[in-house]
């Protein structure tokens, strides 16, 4: 019976687990494959209290997308206005606009709610 993961040893103990369903082929709406679910969401609920990730800021994210894009600081400054703005942005020196904020939502799918940030 699967009970809610109190300390690390249950942690690592439903994190093996978890690890040997996934190496087997299961099949859809099976018993191992509602283990498997139920066992994730336990283990994400766990993580989430005690390894909490915080979120990315703004400027951060931009830098990341455009590297995963490997997107040139010229596109960038495309997306934003101008070279000088770009630089500024990304020195902190001035803030995201709200017509900056959709656009890098739009084209480089940065949640808004990362962009919106103090920073």
């Amino acid at each position: 019976m699967l009970k809610p993961i109190k300390n690390t040893k249950q942690y690592e103990t439903a994190l093996a687990r978890i690890y040997k369903l996934m190496q087997e082929d299961i099949k859809s709406n099976s018993k191992e494959s509602d283990e498997l679910e139920v066992l994730s969401i336990l283990v994400k609920t766990y993580e989430e209290k005690y390894f909490p990730v915080p979120k990315a800021k703004p400027i951060e994210a931009i830098k990341f997308r455009m590297e995963q894009m490997e997107m040139s600081d010229k596109e960038l400054s495309e997306i934003l206005g101008h070279r000088s703005r770009k630089s500024e942005i990304l020195s902190g020196k001035r803030k995201l606009s709200l017509t900056m904020i959709r656009k890098l939502h739009e084209l480089l799918h940065i949640p808004a709610n990362i962009l919106i940030q103090a920073y």
